[in-house]
């Protein structure tokens, strides 16, 4: 009989985190989502702009991921508004993380008020409590303003950082960083979902000195703009450039080969199975864990939460403290 919950820090963003922390939320593992702020497109960008606040629509799909509330609830949080011309784009539950924000003055409140009302099973907390940009430098040393455009990049990335740089994060990020038993990165995309957090600076030196063990879940697939022709061991490598020294001590890939026909669909998209140098992985020091964990829906390509969490459940009480 397992005597405590695992203590999981999940960090990134985009549809990759909350696809996996639908799954987690199914086993005992007492979860703290830190989750980036750094979109600027569509709806999250509108609000960031117009009210001066960091970007919900990260946020807002963490928390509908992480609910125990009714259907329907989740439901309605998540709807978006088509039929108007002023609130076209917009989702309920952005304009709701909004008003929040505005009533109470601050952004980790407002989310904090919201997990209540929505039944949250666990913690969400956004990587910075104010609004920052990413920007993206190119090999050729010009550069990007925006998350949204960066992954429209027709050079390769050479770095990406923050403004303002010296954004700090909410103690209750640190806190959860250093008490884990386990630290998942991932999955998402490498330079506008997962990076972004890992620059927060106190961020990321936590998890580099965190005594958790420190899990990257890799990607599935490069993208287009961000990460083409990427291999495993880019990844890894662009997350240590970032952080300034290697901080990760297991790697978890994908151990199955997807079907051609979804292959070549990715290919009309720039885009291709990530590549798993195995010993190129174990020379930096990384256990390296193959397993089956994509399912393909409607011919995309996502992690299997189920798997990862059902490996993880197995995998975990070695590192419980």
């Amino acid at each position: 009989m397992r005597k405590k919950k695992t203590n999981i820090v999940v960090i990134g963003g985009g549809t990759g985190l909350s696809t996996l922390l639908r799954g987690l939320k199914k086993y005992p593992f007492d979860i703290t989502a830190i989750v980036t702020v750094a979109d600027d497109g569509g709806s999250s960008g509108r609000l960031r702009d117009d009210y001066d606040i960091p970007p919900p629509g990260d946020i807002r799909n963490v928390i509908a991921a992480l609910s125990d509330a009714e259907p329907l609830v989740e439901q309605m949080f998540q709807y978006r508004f088509a039929q108007s011309v002023d609130l076209g784009g917009h989702s309920l539950g952005n304009l709701m993380l909004t008003a929040l924000t505005d009533i109470t003055g601050d952004f980790s409140h407002a989310i904090a008020e919201m997990s209540k009302v929505l039944k949250v099973h666990g913690k969400v907390i956004p990587a910075a409590n104010k609004k920052i940009t990413l920007h993206a430098e190119l090999i050729d040393g010009s550069v990007i303003v925006g998350e949204s455009k960066i992954p429209n990049a027709h050079l390769p990335i050479k770095q990406v950082f923050l403004e303002p740089n010296n954004v700090k994060p909410l103690p209750e990020a640190i806190r959860a960083i250093q008490s884990a038993d386990i630290i998942l990165i991932g999955p998402g995309s490498l330079y506008t979902s997962i990076i972004p957090n890992l620059l927060v600076k106190d961020i990321g030196d936590a998890v580099v000195k965190a005594k958790g063990r420190k899990i990257y879940i890799c990607n599935l697939m490069t993208q287009k703009g961000e990460t083409f022709t990427y291999n495993a061991t880019d990844h890894v490598r662009a997350i240590y450039d970032h952080v300034g020294k290697p901080c990760l001590d297991s790697i978890l890939v994908n151990n199955i080969d997807l079907p051609s026909p979804i292959k070549a669909n990715y290919r009309e998209e720039d885009a291709e199975p990530v590549s798993v140098d195995v010993g190129s992985l174990e020379k930096m020091g990384l256990e390296v864990i193959k397993k089956d964990i994509a399912i393909i829906q409607s011919d995309v390509v996502r992690h299997e939460s189920t798997r990862i969490a059902e490996w993880l459940n197995d995998y975990a009480p070695k590192f419980i403290s």
